[in-house]
Formats: C-alpha cells, structure tokens, sequence
C-alpha cells in the first residue's frame, strides 16, 4: 500500500518541479527599497551643504519615472516629454506671479493641466508606430517650445518667468536659501508619487502595459484595449511630468525656457539608459548617477564635460545592459548559484 502511494505520488512531484506555480507580483516592500529611501534622509544630515543639488536630484528623478511609465513599461517612445514638465512648471509660475502663491494647490495645478496636454495630444501618439511616436512626440515639444519663446508677455521668453512669490507650507515652512523646505517638500512629494506608481506597475493594468510592450497584437485576444491602456499610461505620464515641474518651479522660484527645451528631454532618455528602463528605481538611480556625475565633471572641466558623460553612456551600454540595475541584477545571479552550491 505504501508503496502504492509512493509510485502515485511520485509523478505528481516531479510534474511540479518541471511547471512552478506563476509567481504574482508582489507589492510588499523589500529591505533593500527602505534602505534607498532611507540615502536621501541620511545626506540630509550627512551634506547640508547640498541640498539644493539633493532636491533638484529628487524632481529630475521624480521626472525620469514619468518617462519610464510610458517608455519602460508601456513602449512609447518619446522625445518631447519635456513640454509636460514645461507645462506644470509654467502653470505653478504664472498661478504664483500673478498673486496665487499657495503651493500645494499650485502643484496639483501644474499636474492637471500637464495631465489634459497629455490626454489631448495622446490620441495622436499612440495611432502610430516607434518612428511615428517619436515624430509626434517631439514636434510637440518643439512647437511649444516656439509658443513660449513668441508669447515673451507672458512668459518672460529667453529671459524666464521671474518674479515668482511662493507661499509658506502649510502657511508654516518658508521656502529658505538652504534649501531645507524644498528638500523635504521633495522627498515627500517624490516618496508619493511613487508609492502609488509602484502599485500601478505592479497592479493587472501594469501588467497590461507590459504585455503590450512585449506583444501588442496579442493583447486584443485577451479582451484588452490597446489605445484605451496606452492613452491612459500616456496621461497618467503627462501629469508626473507636470507635477515634476511645478516642483522644480517653486523650490527654484524661478521658470527658464530650457524647461520645455528638447535638451531636457534628451537628457531624460540618457538618465534611463544609465539607470535601466522599465524599474522606476532605474530611473531614479539614472537621474542621481547623471546630475551627479555631471556636477562632478563640470566642476573639473566645464567646457569637456559632455564628453565623459558621452563616455559614461557608452560604457554602460556596452557591459550594463540594461543600465546600472540590470547589470547588478546579473551579478546577483551569478553570485546566488554559487552560494547555494557551497555547503
């Protein structure tokens, strides 16, 4: 009878060796993702010196995630993502000029009219393929570009919007030139928005996103809605951007042209290509790597700078395929087998 049982089982147990369960993704917060959010706590502490390069550091990453949510999860190519960040920063700036300082309300005020640019211009992105996209997306960004260069009596054109009053947090903490309240305006505004993005990445509709990412024509057989998920992404997108530079905008007090510039849209691919797409973290480590590396090099030669950054590009594309996070995830690999066979 035992034995019985042993020859039936048997088959059972090997079959589940051979076809593992699916794993689900899991939303639980890891070790090491307290540890990267306790860093910026700690140079709080440990660099007071630098804050307002730590705070510009946090918006430029908060910026690079919204890429990554349309480009590393969803497959949209974009080079115009800047004039979503050029929006929510202009609305902050013109709301705090013209006496309406507030500015939390002037931060969701920058996200929501970024977020209707975005859903008005999304049904035109994503009709198309990568080159389309890419077309669509950066005459966008160019022809705003020329709108707030032309419309100088509103913006201040090549000069800036200057003038800006920003109002106390809270109507407690005034924005100093330390750079204390910016600071932890930023990480808190940073730590939400991305808690919530996580959950989306890791909720069905993320993984929506990547199936369409990874097999677009046969995600419709599976009763998903293609440019429903993409126009949805695309503006979820267009509003981190926007809250990004409202941020940028009232910690700065101040509003260049450069903000809707392609420049800062290039940059941002640069910073996921560094960091790796398609992780959110990648994103955020790729904008820390890049304005750090290019404070760094621009105070030892501020006229070459560009070239060791273009160098630095390079070699992580070369031997970190998938940037910085993907080659420590294939070092991690290759270490684990080798402990698991040590007694």
């Amino acid at each position: 009878m035992n034995a019985f049982v042993e020859t039936e089982t048997k088959p059972v147990s090997q079959a589940a060796r051979i076809l593992p369960a699916p794993k689900l993704p899991n939303d639980r917060w890891q070790p090491l993702e307290i540890v990267f959010w306790l860093l910026p706590i700690a140079a709080y502490f440990a660099f007071p010196g630098y804050l307002v390069l730590i705070s510009q550091i946090m918006i430029v990453g908060l910026f690079a995630v919204s890429l990554d949510l349309i480009l590393g999860y969803a497959g949209i190519v974009s080079l115009g993502h800047a004039a979503f960040f050029g929006l929510g920063a202009y609305t902050a700036g013109l709301l705090s000029v013209h006496g309406w300082g507030e500015p939390l309300s002037g931060l969701l005020a920058g996200g929501v009219v970024a977020g209707i640019a975005g859903l008005l211009t999304a049904f035109l992105v994503v009709r198309g393929q990568d080159l389309t996209r890419l077309m669509v997306t950066l005459g966008i960004g160019l022809m705003l570009f020329e709108a707030a260069n032309k419309a100088a009596f509103i913006t201040g054109g090549v000069d800036g919007l200057s003038g800006m009053m920003v109002g106390k947090l809270f109507g407690t903490f005034e924005f100093d030139l330390n750079g204390n309240v910016a600071f932890w305006y930023s990480f808190v505004v940073l730590f939400i928005v991305f808690a919530v993005l996580r959950r989306v990445v890791k909720s069905p509709f993320g993984l929506s996103l990547i199936g369409i990412r990874e097999g677009v024509r046969r995600m419709p057989s599976l009763g998903v809605n293609v440019n429903r998920r993409l126009v949805a992404v695309f503006t979820v997108g267009a509003v981190v951007a926007g809250l990004a530079g409202a941020l940028l905008a009232q910690t700065t007090q101040f509003v260049g042209l450069d903000s809707l510039g392609f420049p800062r849209s290039a940059e941002l691919v640069i910073m996921l290509v560094l960091g790796g797409t398609g992780r959110l973290y990648g994103a955020l480590v790729g904008a820390a790597v890049f304005m750090l590396a290019q404070d760094y090099i621009a105070g030892l030669n501020p006229t070459y700078w560009q070239f060791y950054i273009g160098l630095l590009l390079v070699l992580i594309v070369l031997f970190a395929r998938g940037g910085i996070l993907g080659g420590l995830e294939r070092v991690l690999h290759m270490v684990k087998p080798q402990r698991k066979e040590q007694p």
